[in-house]
């Protein structure tokens, strides 16, 4: 996580094509104080113990990615992308409980595009099928979820560093000669585990933001990154950002520095907050209609 923090401060320094405005971080931080901590755990009605709340969330993170491809999914109404396979994964769960690592192994596209209400021929389910595959080994061969979640031995960063080892939860970038270890996905999921009672973490505010396309849209529709022109167009036009290009990296590093320095802001007025809980802040502000309204960057690729 140090080393993400200081990746991403390298890169918001050099960046090009995204820039931080630091005036603005003071009073951006001020209007989400009144607001710090209020993020409740997710409801876990549907699920009959902590072993199936754990599969849940660590499953459904291993495919909370393909934001580049959503706008072509079959969505339930009013639901957005993510929205949609989130109530088809649970929904499948509350019925046929948790997969075991063994069923996690052997599914396939179909078997996913079937519990997902997609099309079997669709791009993201072979991603999602092989996301799933790799995850299933991985557990059957450390001996299963509530395993994998004692061996981080109480931390959050621990568990993100070792998800993030592994294929289904990979997500380095590469900025010039810099890697940035971003692991949007292994962190979050050690944040959800946690916050939906599954485990208990010391240490979640070494966690930091979780990049993704969502919470910099937010940040740059309410001033606090800037994009060149050529950049905006180029998103405002549709145009997929490649992923791993300097533009998609230095989107993601900023943001993620950005929130590094609103929490700060945050903490030096007696703030008990963090950078996971100022992203759940921003990532449900992005929900509203005023930033549904403009188009966000899109990337394809299997790390948000």
């Amino acid at each position: 996580m140090d080393e993400l923090r200081a990746a991403c401060q390298t890169v918001a320094a050099d960046a090009r094509s995204v820039r931080i405005d630091h005036a603005a971080i003071r009073p951006y931080a001020a209007s989400l104080a009144p607001r710090a901590g209020v993020v409740q755990p997710p409801d876990a009605q549907d699920f009959s113990s902590p072993g199936e709340i754990a599969a849940y969330w660590l499953t459904l993170d291993a495919i909370n990615f393909g934001s580049g491809w959503f706008p072509t999914l079959r969505k339930r109404d009013g639901l957005s992308g993510y929205n949609t396979i989130a109530l088809h994964w649970r929904e499948h769960h509350r019925t046929h409980g948790a997969l075991t690592p063994a069923r996690l192994v052997r599914l396939d596209p179909a078997d996913v595009a079937e519990i997902l209400g997609q099309d079997p021929a669709h791009e993201l389910m072979q991603l999602y099928a092989r996301s799933l595959n790799d995850l299933g080994a991985r557990l059957r061969d450390a001996g299963g979820v509530s395993a994998v979640i004692d061996a981080a031995s109480g931390s959050a960063a621990t568990l993100a560093r070792r998800l993030g080892g592994w294929d289904c939860f990979a997500d380095v970038s590469r900025y010039h000669e810099l890697d940035v270890p971003f692991l949007k996905r292994a962190q979050l999921a050690a944040a959800d585990l946690h916050r939906a009672g599954a485990a208990r973490f010391t240490d979640l505010d070494r966690l930091t933001m979780f990049a993704d396309n969502l919470v910099p849209h937010v940040l740059r529709l309410d001033g606090v990154l800037a994009f060149d022109r050529g950049l905006v167009a180029r998103i405002d036009s549709g145009r997929l950002i490649e992923h791993g290009s300097p533009e998609e990296v230095e989107i993601r590093a900023c943001a993620v520095h950005a929130v590094e320095l609103i929490v700060s802001a945050l903490r030096q007025t007696g703030a008990l907050i963090t950078a996971a809980d100022v992203d759940e802040l921003l990532w449900n502000r992005g929900q509203q209609p005023h930033y549904k309204a403009v188009r966000r960057h899109r990337s394809r690729c299997t790390a948000y």
